[in-house]
């Protein structure tokens, strides 16, 4: 299923948990809590951009080809190399402290990260 399209988070599930055990601050975890994340997505074939705003103006852009590896970012700036797979209609992806999957379901982009047992699901609607 295609995943171009523009996205405003509109739930997560285990927000703080999954925070919590990637070690951010209380600061940090309390600004993104309830967050309006934009997430941007180009693809064309198996080429993908994927960029996320957040508010304030921040953005983190990766681009990268499904089955070749990519560097690419963490939401806090570090870079990584990683392979992009896709698994049914679902991408996936191994970040350095967790796991990453993204699919499109009823129209809506939903991202599943799992890291020490917690599981971090957070919904967006297309709204572009």
């Amino acid at each position: 299923m295609a995943f171009t399209g523009k996205y405003e988070v509109t739930s997560q599930e285990n927000y703080d948990d999954f925070m919590k055990i990637l070690k951010y601050s209380g600061d940090i975890i309390e600004k993104g809590r309830n967050a309006k994340v934009i997430t941007e997505v180009t693809q064309n074939g198996n080429d993908f951009t994927w960029t996320q705003i957040y508010p304030g103006g921040k953005s983190m852009k990766n681009a990268f080809a499904v089955g070749q590896e990519s560097e690419m970012e963490t939401m806090d700036g570090k870079k990584f190399k990683a392979t992009v797979k896709m698994e049914g209609n679902a991408l996936v992806c191994d970040f350095p402290n967790y796991h990453h999957t993204s699919e499109i379901s009823g129209g809506n982009l939903v991202e599943i990260s799992t890291c020490g047992g917690v599981v971090y699901k957070r919904i967006s609607k297309k709204i572009a």
